[in-house]
């Protein structure tokens, strides 16, 4: 009985694992291609191949009704408005920011889209291949969606639609603001249009309401429906197509190279090119805030315990005390680059020689200023673009027409991750990471370790990280052959293995920094996708994220100033 059961099982876990195989492959192909009608034949791969993984994050797509919590993930993740155009150009950094065009940026994923016309979308690629794949599984989903909207609401073959699809056509089409009325009666066809509750589009409502769009989930539905309509009856495809030079530049590290050299020229103007540097991926926040927020806040600012100041620091109302100690860190040796290459990628360099640590949390044992440690701080890459960015960061500077090799004594990253065992907010101490779809292997030293963490009120696990090629594709069978399988897998992120793959080529084999650089791996776990309910779909972490993103950041900065 077992076995059979054990066979059963496993062979969903592989078709799962092919299916997102082929995917990839797909996606890759389209690319080259230029275009693709993700409704028509040539998106047919992709279609069936997200139908049969049925991720987590998805919900329940494989159903007839609608998914209301992925629906969400993805227009978050989208930019505004999307919903409505039949042509999706993706493009490269092609000067739209310097035209009339307003760039669109979606709440969760910072990327510039720019609205042609009433049916053109365009959405700028500055962070690889990870970034198209993302958007291209969200944009599979959309229009699977839509066309379960349309098989609702068609009656034949003419285009005659049923009472509901005109109810709600008339209240998104006109121009007066919805009374409470008038919108539970829209609600009530809606439901019906999507095959859920009243209730349950009651509480997805608000969710999705913009200040300038109020009634955006009926809005949503309806251009959803009206252009798989369009699709079904007159056969007007909707495109996706990618730009030459977008398709001329992914993979040369363009934005990378741009990015590696403005701040490689900061170290320099700012003297700091031959000091021991220790490169952190993390959050532009934490590191900032562990050095300095002791000591900028003061009196009814300050509290006792120092965790509950991070956490209003961490709430968006709070921006006059986050201002003190951004002010007071740019006063004591931090330098702040936005970013202008494309990358997304922040920067914070702090000299630590100019650091006052009586007034912090931390003790730097006194040594020449010649040798005190400069920390560089880069904000969180997107799956591909960690290996891009790192890559080109370790590489040497040419000063003077003489190669001058960085001093990077330590690399630490930081991030966040799914969970398979444990909860929200849980610590995971990666000892390697496997890179998913492939046998290919990261194993480490990592500096961290459980016992480092053990008595600071968070749980912390231990094991193997798999790097997945997005978070958006992952089902609970494959997830549950990770954990279960030899594998030993404790959670799952996007950028590990990318990083990893960067630090390996630069300390191992190009010689680029020391052999033995320390590396310093941790995450906190904004999910853990085998719970129902418990994916990123149902929310984000709120200010639970708070104390383990300060432990770890601790534990990083005292190894880095005791070593």
């Amino acid at each position: 009985m077992s076995t059979t059961k054990k066979k059963q099982g496993r062979t969903r876990a592989q078709e799962s694992s092919s299916a997102i195989e082929r995917m990839y492959i797909t996606m890759r192909h389209l690319f080259n291609r230029g275009f693709y009608k993700p409704m028509g034949v040539s998106g047919e791969t992709l279609r069936e191949a997200l139908l049969l993984l049925r991720p987590e994050i998805y919900g329940s797509i494989g159903e007839e009704k609608a998914e209301l919590e992925g629906l969400l993930y993805v227009v978050d993740r989208l930019p505004q408005g999307i919903e409505e155009c039949t042509f999706i150009n993706l493009t490269s950094d092609e000067g739209y920011a310097n035209s009339h065009f307003k760039a669109i940026i979606p709440p969760k994923r910072r990327r510039n889209c720019y609205r042609i016309d009433d049916e053109q979308m365009n959405i700028e690629i500055t962070r690889g291949r990870s970034e198209i794949y993302d958007i291209l599984t969200h944009l599979t989903f959309l229009f699977v969606e839509s066309h379960k909207i349309s098989k609702r609401v068609l009656i034949d073959e003419e285009g005659t639609t049923v009472r509901d699809w005109k109810k709600l056509e008339a209240a998104v089409l006109t121009t007066k603001k919805l009374t409470q009325v008038e919108r539970e009666i829209a609600i009530t066809h809606t439901a019906n249009i999507l095959g859920r509750t009243f209730n349950e589009l009651t509480e997805a409502y608000p969710k999705f309401a913009t200040e300038d769009q109020p009634e955006r989930l009926l809005h949503i539905v309806y251009w959803l429906g009206k252009l798989a309509i369009e699709e079904t009856i007159n056969n007007n495809k909707r495109t996706i197509t990618f730009s030459p030079v977008l398709r001329e530049r992914l993979g040369h590290h363009i934005h990378g190279e741009i990015w590696a050299d403005t701040i490689k020229s900061a170290l320099h103007k700012n003297g700091l090119l031959e000091r021991p540097i220790h490169i952190i991926s993390a959050n532009m926040h934490s590191v900032m805030n562990s050095l300095f927020a002791k000591g900028a806040l003061k009196g009814a600012d300050a509290k006792k315990d120092i965790f509950q100041t991070y956490e209003a620091l961490s709430e968006s109302k709070n921006g006059v005390l986050r201002n003190k100690v951004e002010k007071s860190a740019l006063q004591n040796g931090m330098i702040h680059i936005k970013d202008t290459s494309g990358t997304n990628i922040d920067i914070q360099i702090f000299d630590t020689a100019k650091i006052d640590f009586s007034k912090s949390e931390f003790k730097y044992l006194e040594e020449h200023k010649d040798k005190k440690a400069v920390i560089f701080v880069m904000d969180y890459a997107f799956g591909e673009q960690a290996y891009e960015t790192l890559d080109e960061l370790l590489k040497p500077i040419s000063v003077d027409e003489k190669d001058l090799h960085l001093d990077v004594k330590s690399i630490s990253i930081m991030g966040k991750a799914g969970i398979l065992e444990g909860g929200k907010s849980d610590v995971m101490i990666p000892t390697a990471h496997i890179f998913e779809g492939t046998a290919d292997n990261y194993p480490f030293k990592n500096e961290l370790t459980k016992d480092d963490l053990k008595d600071c009120g968070v749980s912390v696990y231990e094991g193997t990280m798999v790097t997945v090629l997005g978070t958006s594709l992952q089902n609970k069978e494959i997830l549950k052959f990770f954990k279960n399988s030899t594998w030993n897998v404790i959670g799952l992120e996007m950028e590990g293995a990318h990083y990893q793959k960067a630090i390996q080529a630069a300390s191992k084999v190009r010689n680029s920094i020391n052999e033995d650089v320390k590396v310093r791996y941790a995450y906190y776990a904004s999910d853990n996708p085998l719970e129902t309910g418990g994916t990123l779909a149902s929310g984000g972490l709120g200010t639970s994220g708070v104390k383990p993103t300060y432990v770890i950041t601790k534990k990083i900065l005292e190894q880095i100033f005791n070593s």
